[in-house]
């Protein structure tokens, strides 16, 4: 008899095996369409694969799949995209407030106030000049 736990208790893992069934006639089908290319590659007619032992029957290769599409050997096409420099602006602008508030007093937030309103309004031009061109 189990008592009611709120903690979760690992269960055994089980093996779990597919059984795979040897089927001739595939393999007949397989033997004599690869008896004809080779048939056809020594006539001419096709064209010989030098790297057919390359590629998985299924016709993808595994080497490089992964880092083809993978998100983060892209490199970024602005540096506002980047993730490092976006911290490195973010930490300097901590550092710089903290220290500026340090030295000049709550001043420093009108000052970052008007930082900020300029360069909201430059990128703002940009854009607005960079939609103008196209």
């Amino acid at each position: 008899m189990k008592f009611p736990s709120i903690f979760k208790t690992n269960q055994p893992h089980r093996f779990q095996i597919t059984p795979r069934h040897y089927d001739p006639v595939k393999e007949e089908i397989h033997q004599r369409t690869e008896r004809i290319k080779r048939e056809l590659q020594q006539e001419g007619v096709l064209d010989t694969e030098e790297d057919d032992d390359t590629h998985y029957r299924g016709g993808s290769s595994i080497r490089g799949a992964f880092t083809k599409g993978s998100p983060i050997k892209q490199k970024p096409s602005s540096v506002f995209e980047s993730t490092g420099m976006i911290r490195l602006i973010i930490m300097v602008v901590l550092i710089g407030g903290f220290a500026g508030y340090i030295y000049l007093g709550p001043d420093i937030l009108y000052y970052f106030l008007y930082l900020g309103a300029t360069v909201f309004a430059l990128v703002a031009l940009y854009r607005l000049k960079s939609v103008g061109t196209k």
